[in-house]
């Protein structure tokens, strides 16, 4: 039996050279769209159960960051939900992926893909609690809905707090840490839930990118915008995402905004702050610390401070990154949380690597830091 191999679908992304030989496969990865970056992959294999498979994408070295390959491990799934980590080497150049058809059909990924149908489920989940609702800030460039959940009330003396993920599309690991938090911070009987919603509203935008998601893309929107370059001066024509989400916060003010991302080189959990911009000080600092130091205590080390970016020298932030533009507009504590796409190197786990049941448990653990930093936000 031939194999086919298709993209076709929701963040399908694979180009197909030459699939006669099931020991050499020959592939590519596509751009995204309008743009020089790509890394994201995500296809299916269909042929005979049993088969011998060498996939080889061969234009890697050029990938948007080729150190991403380094130690790095493919993952494969035969029904959607479980995805195991399999044999991959990298020469310079070619990606080789090794493994079978465990199944007739088989579906090989980057990281986990979180897709446009989980995210409707879980936008539709959070509506169901009384004290969430769900709004819609505005239409991306490929006509989709940018979905925003509130929890929590307004109110004179509560801080107000937005978390959003998922402006690089290809870092699928952040929506899964945003369905992990949003378990918690949803759930009727957590004391700790409740304890933050009466202290704070939250604007949670779990996928700012939908549209380079659905497109398969890694970094992305519709017109190859990277969103987190735009929040000095987003518009309407290039960065529909950013422009809305910014117009709301300018309504609601901001005392805190965590953005959620995923790295391709390092494997460990880690924070970058805003060191960098003019206007630091010894307050936005002590946040930063207790926050961090919180987070590796409630996550149980799986969040550490030893690894992570270099801090901006004095005044050199780039104020057109999130974390950088919100801390410098609003005075606030705002950061951005990078994961893995390989494993946790603290904390390996040959099987699996860094996946969605542990971004998930990250998310979940948010909330003991950000009740930690509370009171202190303004």
């Amino acid at each position: 039996m031939s194999l086919s191999i298709s993209s076709v679908f929701d963040s399908g992304n694979i180009i197909v050279n030459d699939a006669s030989d099931p020991g050499n496969v020959r592939l590519e990865i596509a751009k995204d769209h309008q743009s020089d970056f790509y890394q994201w992959f995500h296809f299916r294999v269909t042929g005979e159960k049993g088969q011998a498979l060498r996939l080889l994408i061969e234009n890697a070295g050029g990938a948007a960051y080729p150190k991403g390959w380094e130690n790095y491990q493919a993952v494969v799934s035969q029904d959607t939900m479980e995805w195991r980590r399999v044999p991959t080497s990298f020469d310079g150049q070619t990606l080789i992926i090794e493994t079978e058809l465990t199944a007739d059909s088989i579906y090989v990924a980057y990281f986990a893909p979180y897709s446009s149908e989980r995210h409707q489920m879980l936008v539709a989940g959070a509506s169901n609690y009384e004290h969430a609702r769900v709004s819609v800030l505005g239409k991306t460039l490929d006509g989709r809905d940018l979905d925003l959940i509130t929890i929590g009330e307004p109110g004179p003396d509560k801080r107000t707090i937005w978390i959003t993920a998922r402006q690089h599309p290809g870092e699928t690991m952040a929506e899964w840490w945003m369905e992990g938090f949003l378990e918690r911070m949803l759930d009727p009987i957590s004391a700790i839930s409740r304890d933050l919603t009466a202290r704070a509203v939250f604007y949670v935008v779990p996928n700012m990118n939908p549209d380079g998601s659905a497109r398969g893309h890694l970094r992305t929107n519709a017109a190859g915008v990277n969103l987190n370059r735009e929040w000095q001066a987003p518009s309407m024509e290039k960065s529909p995402e950013v422009f809305l989400t910014l117009e709301k916060m300018k309504e609601t003010g901001c005392d805190l905004a965590l953005d959620v991302h995923g790295d391709e080189a390092l494997p460990y959990n880690f924070i970058a702050g805003t060191e960098g911009i003019p206007s630091w000080n010894d307050r936005l600092g002590n946040l930063l610390e207790t926050f961090k130091s919180t987070y590796v205590k409630s996550s149980n080390g799986a969040f550490q401070t030893q690894f992570g970016y270099p801090k901006n020298a004095p005044g050199k932030a780039n104020l057109t990154i999130c974390s950088n533009a919100l801390a410098e507009r609003f005075d606030c504590l705002a950061m951005t949380l990078e994961m893995p796409f390989k494993d946790d190197a603290n904390h390996p786990d040959p099987a699996f690597g860094w996946s969605p049941a542990r971004a998930k448990q990250l998310g979940a653990s948010a909330l003991s830091p950000l009740l930690a930093v509370m009171s202190a936000l303004r």
